[in-house]
Protein backbone atom coordinates (compact mmCIF):
# COMPACT_ATOMS: atom_id res chain seq x y z
CA UNK A 1 0.00 0.00 0.00
CA UNK A 2 1.27 3.24 -1.49
CA UNK A 3 1.36 5.67 2.15
CA UNK A 4 1.96 9.86 2.38
CA UNK A 5 5.82 11.04 1.42
CA UNK A 6 7.86 13.92 1.70
CA UNK A 7 7.34 16.58 -0.80
CA UNK A 8 10.10 18.75 -1.63
CA UNK A 9 10.74 20.82 -4.20
CA UNK A 10 14.20 22.68 -5.32
CA UNK A 11 14.24 26.75 -4.61
CA UNK A 12 12.95 27.71 -7.57
CA UNK A 13 15.67 30.48 -7.88
CA UNK A 14 18.81 28.51 -7.24
CA UNK A 15 17.65 26.23 -9.96
CA UNK A 16 16.70 28.23 -12.35
CA UNK A 17 20.97 30.09 -11.98
CA UNK A 18 21.42 25.88 -12.42
CA UNK A 19 19.36 25.59 -15.60
CA UNK A 20 20.27 29.01 -16.52
CA UNK A 21 23.77 27.78 -16.84
CA UNK A 22 23.44 25.34 -19.61
CA UNK A 23 23.23 25.93 -22.98
CA UNK A 24 21.71 23.47 -25.18
CA UNK A 25 19.62 23.79 -28.39
CA UNK A 26 15.95 23.37 -27.52
CA UNK A 27 15.88 20.15 -28.96
CA UNK A 28 18.55 18.92 -26.77
CA UNK A 29 20.77 17.36 -29.43
CA UNK A 30 24.09 18.54 -30.62
CA UNK A 31 24.54 16.24 -33.37
CA UNK A 32 23.97 17.48 -36.93
CA UNK A 33 20.88 14.86 -38.31
CA UNK A 34 20.74 14.21 -42.03
CA UNK A 35 17.60 15.95 -43.80
CA UNK A 36 15.07 13.79 -44.36
CA UNK A 37 12.72 13.96 -46.98
CA UNK A 38 8.78 14.55 -46.57
CA UNK A 39 7.50 11.16 -47.34
CA UNK A 40 9.86 10.12 -44.36
CA UNK A 41 8.26 11.96 -41.67
CA UNK A 42 6.21 10.41 -39.62
CA UNK A 43 4.69 10.60 -35.76
CA UNK A 44 7.62 8.44 -34.62
CA UNK A 45 10.50 10.52 -35.96
CA UNK A 46 8.52 13.59 -34.48
CA UNK A 47 8.86 12.11 -30.60
CA UNK A 48 11.82 11.41 -28.58
CA UNK A 49 11.50 9.26 -25.46
CA UNK A 50 12.70 9.81 -21.79
CA UNK A 51 12.46 7.37 -19.17
CA UNK A 52 12.89 8.27 -15.11
CA UNK A 53 12.36 6.71 -11.59
CA UNK A 54 11.21 9.07 -8.77
CA UNK A 55 9.28 7.24 -6.48
CA UNK A 56 5.95 6.62 -6.73
CA UNK A 57 4.94 6.28 -10.86
CA UNK A 58 1.46 7.60 -9.77
CA UNK A 59 2.45 10.80 -8.83
CA UNK A 60 5.42 11.20 -12.13
CA UNK A 61 2.75 10.21 -14.39
CA UNK A 62 0.09 13.02 -12.90
CA UNK A 63 3.28 15.06 -13.41
CA UNK A 64 4.90 14.78 -16.62
CA UNK A 65 0.87 14.28 -18.56
CA UNK A 66 0.32 17.68 -18.34
CA UNK A 67 3.24 19.13 -19.77
CA UNK A 68 3.13 21.22 -23.25
CA UNK A 69 5.29 18.70 -25.69
CA UNK A 70 4.57 15.80 -23.84
CA UNK A 71 2.21 13.25 -25.48
CA UNK A 72 1.75 10.24 -23.52
CA UNK A 73 3.12 9.30 -20.03
CA UNK A 74 3.32 5.87 -19.10
CA UNK A 75 3.51 4.32 -15.95
CA UNK A 76 6.27 0.82 -15.56
CA UNK A 77 9.00 -0.81 -14.73
CA UNK A 78 12.44 -0.40 -15.74
CA UNK A 79 15.71 -1.67 -14.44
CA UNK A 80 15.38 -4.81 -13.70
CA UNK A 81 16.52 -8.24 -14.40
CA UNK A 82 12.55 -10.14 -14.87
CA UNK A 83 10.89 -9.65 -18.11
CA UNK A 84 7.30 -8.35 -17.82
CA UNK A 85 7.20 -7.94 -13.57
CA UNK A 86 3.59 -7.86 -12.38
CA UNK A 87 3.63 -4.77 -9.66
CA UNK A 88 3.00 -7.48 -6.95
CA UNK A 89 6.65 -8.89 -8.18
CA UNK A 90 8.19 -5.61 -8.37
CA UNK A 91 6.88 -4.64 -4.69
CA UNK A 92 8.90 -7.12 -2.84
CA UNK A 93 12.11 -5.48 -4.70
CA UNK A 94 13.32 -8.71 -5.84
CA UNK A 95 12.94 -7.92 -9.48
CA UNK A 96 15.50 -4.80 -9.43
CA UNK A 97 12.54 -2.86 -11.19
CA UNK A 98 12.35 1.01 -10.50
CA UNK A 99 8.75 2.26 -10.38
CA UNK A 100 9.03 4.53 -13.62
CA UNK A 101 7.29 7.35 -16.04
CA UNK A 102 8.15 6.68 -19.55
CA UNK A 103 7.87 10.07 -21.54
CA UNK A 104 6.67 9.71 -25.05
CA UNK A 105 7.69 13.79 -25.46
CA UNK A 106 8.23 16.24 -28.78
CA UNK A 107 11.49 17.62 -28.67
CA UNK A 108 10.27 21.13 -30.42
CA UNK A 109 8.24 21.65 -27.80
CA UNK A 110 10.00 21.01 -24.83
CA UNK A 111 13.62 19.88 -24.58
CA UNK A 112 15.32 16.90 -22.32
CA UNK A 113 17.30 19.82 -20.03
CA UNK A 114 13.84 21.24 -19.40
CA UNK A 115 12.41 17.60 -18.62
CA UNK A 116 15.40 17.45 -16.29
CA UNK A 117 14.46 20.26 -14.83
CA UNK A 118 11.27 18.62 -13.85
CA UNK A 119 12.55 15.54 -12.85
CA UNK A 120 14.64 17.41 -10.27
CA UNK A 121 12.31 19.51 -8.86
CA UNK A 122 9.34 16.51 -8.02
CA UNK A 123 11.04 14.46 -5.93
CA UNK A 124 13.63 14.34 -3.20
CA UNK A 125 17.06 12.82 -5.20
CA UNK A 126 19.35 12.81 -1.72
CA UNK A 127 17.19 9.78 -0.12
CA UNK A 128 18.71 6.11 -1.09
CA UNK A 129 15.48 3.60 -2.46
CA UNK A 130 13.05 6.18 -0.65
CA UNK A 131 10.57 8.60 -1.42
CA UNK A 132 8.96 9.64 1.88
CA UNK A 133 7.60 6.57 3.34
CA UNK A 134 7.91 4.73 0.45
CA UNK A 135 10.99 2.75 0.92
CA UNK A 136 12.33 -0.15 -0.83
CA UNK A 137 14.65 -0.30 -4.79
CA UNK A 138 11.68 0.04 -6.52
CA UNK A 139 11.43 3.73 -5.14
CA UNK A 140 15.09 4.85 -6.19
CA UNK A 141 15.65 7.82 -8.13
CA UNK A 142 16.66 6.90 -11.35
CA UNK A 143 17.29 8.51 -14.86
CA UNK A 144 17.28 5.70 -17.29
CA UNK A 145 19.14 7.49 -20.22
CA UNK A 146 18.30 6.54 -24.06
CA UNK A 147 21.06 7.53 -25.82
CA UNK A 148 24.90 9.20 -25.17
CA UNK A 149 23.54 12.86 -25.40
CA UNK A 150 20.70 12.19 -22.68
CA UNK A 151 23.70 10.40 -20.34
CA UNK A 152 25.86 13.81 -21.00
CA UNK A 153 22.88 15.91 -20.17
CA UNK A 154 21.74 13.87 -16.93
CA UNK A 155 25.06 13.67 -15.25
CA UNK A 156 26.39 17.58 -16.34
CA UNK A 157 22.96 18.62 -14.73
CA UNK A 158 23.67 16.16 -11.65
CA UNK A 159 27.48 17.58 -11.28
CA UNK A 160 26.17 21.20 -11.25
CA UNK A 161 22.92 20.62 -8.79
CA UNK A 162 25.37 18.96 -6.48
CA UNK A 163 28.24 21.89 -6.75
CA UNK A 164 25.56 24.20 -6.08
CA UNK A 165 25.18 22.44 -2.78
CA UNK A 166 21.38 22.70 -3.25
CA UNK A 167 20.82 19.96 -0.74
CA UNK A 168 22.21 18.98 2.80
CA UNK A 169 23.58 15.30 1.24
CA UNK A 170 24.47 14.39 -1.94
CA UNK A 171 22.24 13.28 -4.88
CA UNK A 172 21.78 9.47 -5.36
CA UNK A 173 20.21 9.37 -8.30
CA UNK A 174 21.29 6.62 -10.38
CA UNK A 175 22.54 7.56 -14.11
CA UNK A 176 21.81 4.02 -15.99
CA UNK A 177 21.64 2.79 -19.98
CA UNK A 178 18.33 2.37 -20.59
CA UNK A 179 17.51 -1.59 -21.58
CA UNK A 180 13.79 -2.08 -21.29
CA UNK A 181 10.47 -0.71 -20.02
CA UNK A 182 7.57 -2.91 -19.27
CA UNK A 183 4.51 -0.61 -18.92
CA UNK A 184 2.18 -1.57 -15.60
CA UNK A 185 -0.86 -3.13 -15.57
CA UNK A 186 -3.83 -1.17 -16.96
CA UNK A 187 -5.18 -0.08 -13.35
CA UNK A 188 -1.66 2.06 -12.79
CA UNK A 189 -2.29 3.83 -15.96
CA UNK A 190 -4.15 7.42 -15.94
CA UNK A 191 -4.45 6.45 -11.75
CA UNK A 192 -4.51 9.85 -10.68
CA UNK A 193 -7.41 11.35 -12.95
CA UNK A 194 -9.21 8.13 -12.79
CA UNK A 195 -9.13 7.84 -9.03
CA UNK A 196 -8.82 11.62 -7.88
CA UNK A 197 -11.44 10.94 -4.50
CA UNK A 198 -8.88 8.34 -3.32
CA UNK A 199 -7.02 9.15 -0.20
CA UNK A 200 -3.62 8.75 -1.52
CA UNK A 201 -4.55 10.50 -4.51
CA UNK A 202 -6.01 13.69 -2.36
CA UNK A 203 -3.35 13.55 0.58
CA UNK A 204 0.07 13.34 -1.64
CA UNK A 205 -0.60 13.91 -5.31
CA UNK A 206 -2.99 16.66 -5.44
CA UNK A 207 -0.54 18.58 -2.62
CA UNK A 208 2.49 17.71 -5.30
CA UNK A 209 0.67 18.86 -8.62
CA UNK A 210 -0.85 22.13 -7.07
CA UNK A 211 3.15 22.92 -5.97
CA UNK A 212 3.89 21.58 -9.53
CA UNK A 213 1.86 23.61 -11.61
CA UNK A 214 2.45 26.35 -9.51
CA UNK A 215 6.18 26.42 -10.63
CA UNK A 216 6.03 25.46 -14.03
CA UNK A 217 3.09 27.51 -14.95
CA UNK A 218 4.12 28.68 -18.33
CA UNK A 219 4.81 24.57 -19.47
CA UNK A 220 1.54 23.43 -18.76
CA UNK A 221 -0.83 22.43 -21.51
Amino acid sequence: MKTSRYIRFIPVIALAGIIASFSFPKNGNHSKQPKKKASDMNEKAEYDTATFGEGCFWCSEAIFSELKGVKKAISGYSGGTVKNPSYREVCTGKTGHAECVQVIYNPKVISYPELLKVFWETHDPTTLNRQGHDVGTQYRSVIFYHNEKQKELAEAYKQKLNSAGIWNNPIVTEITKFEAFYPAENYHQDYYENNTSQPYCQLVITPKLEKFRKVFKDKLK
